[in-house]
Formats: structure tokens, sequence, C-alpha cells
């Protein structure tokens, strides 16, 4: 990874848990490495902002994963196919239900993929939420005038020159990395409470055992030379989980909530497994 300074570019996408607010930590835990992995990519926000050689970019959803490809081969004319979307008259509740339901029947994926991003940006809180039948559900949004992230497209669709995109669970993803490779993980967070759902933002199952075997993954790869960060909430449970990493912890203010009142500070923490000590 270059030593130089790259301008911070905001993800394209709104997405719970985005790390564009925490660059700056992540960034100083990352080690030099001809390639980044990242098993659960999310909205791109480290790829978009570090410089790796190559990029494997993972996540299990097949939505984002679609959206990313296209994304990829196609470019500035992707770009103004998306944008097509962006109407006043596709910013009423009317259309965009009418256009939810069209994501959710159509086999037509690259039009799929644009509806992403549009849901994405005209949608409650930019959430990215499926029910039990995996429709899509999240609300409508009511946005004065939903922002179009062309700027921010084309910088992703400038560096996934570099990046292989694939749909898989982290497992698989982590199984081919090598010395050299540098990991970054951004799971579906440990719970603050013993009451709290691990799967709050996530369609897929993600519980301790999940975490569990996340955190001995990572202990493996560093055994083998890899590197491996780990972003999480910092409890008593994730401290256990990650006695054998170098921790770093700072506080971090929630940017996504269903109640805009209660979006507080959250204290987090970068498990670091492997690497150069700080």
């Amino acid at each position: 990874m270059s030593s130089r300074p790259s301008p911070t570019v905001r993800p394209f996408l709104k997405w719970a848990g985005n790390k564009y607010r925490i660059l700056a930590q992540i960034k100083a835990a990352l080690p030099p490495g001809r390639r980044l992995i990242e098993p659960f990519v999310g909205s791109g926000a480290v790829f978009a902002n570090t410089d790796y050689a190559r990029y494997l970019l993972a996540d299990v959803n097949p939505d984002l994963i679609a959206l990313y490809r296209h994304l990829q081969d196609e470019g500035p004319r992707f770009i103004e196919y998306c944008r097509s979307y962006f109407t006043a008259e596709n910013n009423t509740s009317a259309a965009y239900y009418d256009l939810r339901a069209r994501f959710n029947e159509m086999a037509d994926v690259r039009e799929k993929a644009a509806l992403f991003v549009y849901l994405n940006r005209h949608c409650y809180n930019g959430l990215c939420r499926y029910n039990a039948g995996g429709g899509f559900n999240v609300p409508f949004g009511r946005y004065r005038k939903p922002y179009f992230p062309a700027a921010e497209m084309a910088h992703f669709h400038e560096r996934a020159r570099r990046a292989e995109f694939v749909c898989a669970a982290f497992g698989e993803t982590m199984a081919g990395a090598q010395p050299g490779d540098a990991v970054y993980c951004d799971p579906p967070y440990a719970p603050l409470s013993a009451t709290a759902n691990f799967t709050s933002y996530s369609p897929q199952q993600f519980g301790v055992e999940e975490q569990r075997e996340l955190a001995r993954l990572a202990e493996k790869l560093a055994s083998r030379g890899v590197s491996v960060i780990i972003s999480n909430h910092d409890t008593d449970f994730t401290r256990r989980e990650y006695a054998q990493a170098r921790i770093v912890t700072f506080d971090v203010r929630r940017t996504i909530s269903c109640d805009g009142a209660s979006r507080g500070h959250a204290q987090e923490l970068l498990a670091v497994f492997g690497g150069q000590e700080a």
C-alpha cells in the first residue's frame, strides 16, 4: 500500500455501520500488502480510500455484489442508467413502492442493480433490509431531493479495475488469504447488551457462533503470516473472543438509528491479529 495520502471519498451507498467516520483508525491499523481482502465489503468505504495493488471484495448480499460488478464493467454508461431513476416523478411514495415491488419481482439483473441504487437513496435512512421471503422491505424515505452520487460512483468504477467482487460467506473468502495479503473484517456487530439482537441490520444470521468462528479464523490466518483486522463493539464478549489480538479502542457516533434523537456514541474497537506492533 502506498504511503502517500489519498483524498477521502464517501461511499456512493448509504450503509448502516459504514466505516467512513473511522477511516483514519482503520488505515492506521492496516499493514502494507499486495492485496486487501474484505469479507464484509458493505459500502466499500475502506476499499475506496486505500491504495492496495489488488482487492478481493466479498459480501453475502447478491444484490450488492451484482451492483458492484455492473458498475465495474460498464462505468459511465451504467452510472447514467442509474441516474435515469432519480427524477421528481420517482420521488413519490406511490412510485417508490411500485419500483420496490418491481425490484423484488424482476429477473433482469442489470435493471435490478440500478434500482438498488435508487432504493438505497430513496428509502428510509438508507437501510438495507429484507423480509423472510427475501424481499426488500424498507419504507419510503420522503427526502426532498435524493442525492445522486455520480462522482462517488465514478471513483468506485476507477478503483474497481484492481478488484474482484465475489458473493460468498466470510469463511470461504478468508480461506484464500495468503502471506502478503491483509484482511479487514467489518461483520455485523456483537450486541451491546444481552437483550440486543445480533442481526438488527443484517438479513443473514450472524450470531455468537459466527462471531467466534470469525475470531478463530483470524487467529489461524495470523499464525500463517496474514494480518487480520476486525471491527466490532467494545464489549466483554468481544474482548474475550479477541484475547489474542492487539486492541485499539475509540468512540464512534452512530449515524443510522430508528430514532434520530437516540443517535449517540458507542465504544468500538479494532482487533489486530498479526502484523507489526504499533
